[in-house]
């Protein structure tokens, strides 16, 4: 019945922009612009997963969340080879919140903000957890 997460929404000060930065850096694909101002956009990644960046009309708080603070805190991306994932990051000066480090059964991991502050993490697993 549930089959699954179909998107992640992600309310943005500049939704263009953050759609943009989604794009360019991580290569996902816009797959529904609603053109409206400002708009909001759907980017799908490669294994079909979406993100939904939506316009935020409110005033954003005044600090950054921290890996610590409470409530939805990451969105975890999967990659097939983490060193050069990894070094495609760096050339493009993603903001790192930590080096990297190895994870539980052989993961390796790393934490980066997007230009909004919304905190990623690259992950690689040698096998699925499911």
């Amino acid at each position: 019945m549930f089959k699954g997460i179909e998107h992640i929404g992600i309310l943005a000060r500049d939704s263009a922009a953050l759609a943009r930065w989604y794009k360019e850096t991580l290569g996902w694909a816009v797959v529904l612009d609603n053109k409206e101002t400002p708009p909001a956009f759907f980017l799908a990644t490669k294994n079909g997963s979406m993100i939904e960046v939506i316009p935020c009309k409110k005033a954003y708080p005044e600090t950054t969340p921290t890996l610590s603070d409470p409530g939805l805190r990451h969105l975890a991306i999967a990659v097939d080879d983490f060193d050069k994932a990894y070094a495609v990051l760096q050339a493009k000066k993603v903001n790192f919140i930590e080096p990297p480090k190895e994870g539980a059964g052989g993961a390796k991991v790393v934490f980066f903000r997007d230009p909004e502050g919304n905190i990623l993490h690259l992950i690689y697993r040698p096998k699925r957890l499911v």
